[in-house]
């Protein structure tokens, strides 16, 4: 599915190159400023999910700023891996990129990927981060994280947590919960936020890990209790929830998007992109939008610090699923 945009949204930090990305040939610029022609960004998944709707926030104000249409593809499958290597394998002019979400550092451990998640590419900003959130319903007598990890350390496998599915962001959490407390619970895949929280509603199963964008909506009605976003510290955007990390020290998973490109593309490029993306992203409109969807706007980080914040994201995720001996089998 393409889309072609032309007016505002929202947008990514950077800064100059990165060490750690391996050097490959630099295509020669056409004579000209760049860009002459539309952009392609390639978003790895289905219309209407979260990668998408935050592209498609974006894209307006990307393309109004470039002074070129921005066009969105969608190429899903595979939990992402088919759209990322398209993008991967283009030739790294600067004319096709390719938006990513948190699972694409997941995706280095549960896939057996043909690039580098980290040296296949060019990285040109960190969008933003959301909070996931830790929810029971609104009538159980767990009221708080401890009260959760004490009933399961009690009751070993006997609390059922949903997820969006296996291997995803809310599934891990949920792992990284259990491996850091040392407790056993049960996990229940389900296909999307939704279907986990109606069963929660339903009492069939004890707790769910979702995103803040479907959860807190539901808690703030009070069909749903927030017992925590799972940050090292509160999201702005849910200020009365705790964060996991005041009940379990170190604790800290999110969902996250960022914008890449392959190896190789030329500095003057990047460094037009990663100017335009931190310029959009400190927009306070953009920002107001992007909280709505409670995620926060990350202007300030550089390529440097989102480079860095990928290769930690890939090392936290593979060291929990090979602990939790996860496959998506």
């Amino acid at each position: 599915m393409r889309s072609s945009v032309r007016s505002p949204s929202y947008a990514l930090a950077l800064a100059s190159a990165a060490g750690a990305i391996a050097a490959s040939p630099v295509p020669a610029l056409a004579q000209g400023a760049w860009p002459e022609r539309p952009i392609r960004i390639i978003i790895a998944f289905a219309p209407g999910g979260g990668t998408d709707v935050v592209a498609r926030l974006l894209a307006p104000r990307m393309s109004e700023d470039l002074g070129q249409p921005i066009v969105l593809e969608n190429r899903a499958g595979a939990g992402g891996t088919i759209g990322s290597e398209v993008a991967i394998r283009s030739a790294p002019d600067g004319y096709t990129q390719l938006f990513i979400p948190s699972s694409y550092a997941s995706s280095a451990a549960l896939y057996k990927l043909s690039f580098d998640p980290i040296r296949s590419i060019t990285p040109i900003g960190l969008v933003g981060i959301a909070p996931l959130v830790l929810l029971v319903n609104s009538t159980s007598k767990i009221t708080n994280v401890r009260e959760l990890v004490d009933f399961a350390r009690a009751n070993p496998g006997k609390v059922t947590f949903g997820s969006s599915g296996i291997g995803g962001t809310p599934h891990l959490s949920g792992e990284l919960l259990q491996q850091m407390t040392g407790v056993r619970m049960s996990h229940v895949p389900y296909k999307g936020d939704g279907p986990a929280m109606a069963d929660l509603m339903g009492g069939h199963i004890m707790a769910a890990f979702a995103s803040g964008a479907s959860a807190i909506p539901m808690a703030r009605s009070g069909k749903l209790r927030a017992l925590a976003v799972t940050l090292d510290k509160r999201s702005s955007a849910a200020a009365d929830v705790p964060a996991m990390a005041e009940t379990v020290t170190g604790f800290s998973s999110s969902t996250w998007y960022g914008l890449v490109g392959p190896a190789g593309m030329p500095k003057p490029v990047v460094d037009r992109l990663s100017t335009m993306l931190s310029r959009v992203l400190r927009n306070p409109q953009v920002q107001e939008r992007l909280r709505g969807d409670v995620v926060e706007a990350t202007p300030e980080a550089t390529q440097q610090d989102f480079v860095k914040f990928m290769e930690a994201e890939i090392a936290l995720w593979t060291r929990v699923i090979k602990a939790g001996k996860i496959t998506l089998e």
